[in-house]
């Protein structure tokens, strides 16, 4: 089995909730270091004790309990925006990892409950503290952990491609490139229209100087 299949298999297993409680930037990176065996299994809080059994049955290793440290399993929770209190300033938009919170600048924020996966990394970042996690009042399904993945797969890459646009609006212009020197027949050609120039300047002189003839 190839470490990628198994990266992919391992991430199959995972919730999707890219939380980033893993120490990782969401589940697929996880997922790869635990291939790449510089992982532990037990570091999923929303996978909890099922997680942490499905792992190691794949991978054939004991079990281990869960590292508490990254956080307590429970409930699903979604957040919920007192949008009385929301100042539109979109810090949660830009924290959402799978695009579950939409609005603008200055205007109303809302949270997509279908779509909220409970990570709460957008607490944090509300200069007002107008979010709070609530129950979903349901389970985390398979379908949910694939439209999760899905969802922020779509984010990763738009993140990625306005990186690429900043990138290049911000990159200075291109040094205009120097006129090429000139060749040898140019520089005659040159010297050619040149002395062509002065001779007919020299005989319009000549023309003008002498005296105006008179004939009877």
């Amino acid at each position: 089995m190839s470490c990628r299949s198994l990266a992919d298999r391992i991430d199959a297993l995972l919730p999707q909730t890219q939380c980033t409680k893993c120490g990782y930037d969401g589940c697929r990176p996880y997922a790869d270091a635990i291939a790449e065996g510089t992982a532990p299994i037990n570091r999923c809080p929303p996978g909890g004790g099922e997680g942490i059994a499905a792992l190691a049955g794949l991978l054939d290793t004991p079990l281990l309990p869960l590292d508490l440290t990254r956080g307590e399993p429970g409930p699903l929770l979604v957040a919920r925006i007192d949008e009385a209190h929301c100042i539109g300033c979109t810090l949660c938009i830009q924290a959402c990892p799978v695009d579950a919170i939409v609005g603008a600048n200055k205007h109303m924020h809302t949270v997509l409950a279908d779509w909220c996966t409970g990570c709460d990394l957008c607490v944090a970042p509300c200069p007002v503290d107008c979010i709070q996690m609530v129950p979903a009042g349901r389970a985390w399904t398979a379908e949910d952990a694939a439209a999760g993945r899905q969802r922020h797969r779509h984010h990763q890459a738009r993140i990625e491609r306005l990186a690429a646009d900043n990138t290049r609006l911000m990159a200075p212009e291109p040094a205009s490139a120097p006129a090429p020197a000139p060749t040898a027949d140019a520089a005659q050609d040159d010297d050619r229209k040149r002395a062509a120039i002065e001779s007919a300047l020299a005989l319009s002189l000549i023309h003008i100087s002498e005296p105006t003839r008179r004939y009877a």
